[in-house]
């Protein structure tokens, strides 16, 4: 195995030990331990030059709303579409490198200190496939969990509400390992969906059925 693959190796596997050790007591993104929180710290300081809101979904919020195995590589922030140069502009002069955008991806920047990746997802974009789009756009972080000029985590409810509008296999995935790390929050979540469309409703009960399922077994 070549000797940058075991390092990666050995830094997820010391990674996982530190989040399952602070499970209890990393409730905030700035919490996270190593480069990941120094990159959240980062982002900070850019939403708070920009007077900005912002929320962390993806892999992370998976995590912190209950998926204790799941781990990530990158960082995804919601961004108020309006702000999204302002932050890629900002970000440029403040320890960022943004990345060459293919057609029809979103913006992505580099934490030149860390190496951890940053995935902006803009109010207002559509997710999910080219072949199945979402029938509804990203909320604005107001809305999600968005509090003052420093990062938050997604709410569960808007958390999953992403999950779905993505429609790929992992995300139905992370779906229903929420669902099962949080069943007391079943109701919630899908008086949530029923606000937002119909078409979640349907996908989330039938995920919630598989979760159930996997109890069971």
């Amino acid at each position: 195995m070549a000797l940058s693959n075991l390092r990666f190796l050995a830094e997820q596997l010391t990674l996982a030990d530190q989040l399952l050790a602070g499970r209890n007591k990393m409730f905030d993104p700035q919490d996270l331990p190593g480069r990941y929180g120094r990159v959240i710290n980062a982002i900070d300081h850019v939403l708070q030059a920009m007077s900005c809101q912002s929320v962390v979904a993806g892999g992370w919020a998976v995590w912190r709303h209950g998926f204790a195995g799941r781990v990530t590589q990158d960082v995804d922030i919601v961004l108020p579409a309006d702000r999204v140069q302002e932050f890629m502009r900002v970000a440029s002069v403040s320890g960022f490198e943004t990345q060459p955008i293919p057609e029809g991806r979103w913006p992505k920047l580099r934490h030149r200190d860390t190496d951890v990746y940053v995935d902006l997802l803009p109010e207002g974009a559509r997710p999910g496939t080219v072949s199945r789009p979402a029938p509804t756009t990203i909320p604005h972080p107001s809305r999600i969990g968005g509090q003052g000029q420093e990062l938050h985590y997604i709410r569960l409810p808007a958390l999953i509400e992403l999950k779905l509008a993505a429609g790929r296999v992992r995300d139905e995935a992370d779906v229903v390992e929420l669902i099962r790390a949080n069943p007391q929050e079943i109701a919630l979540i899908r008086s949530h969906l029923s606000t937002v469309h119909p078409d979640y409703v349907k996908a989330f009960d039938h995920l919630a059925a598989r979760a159930k399922d996997q109890l069971d077994a």
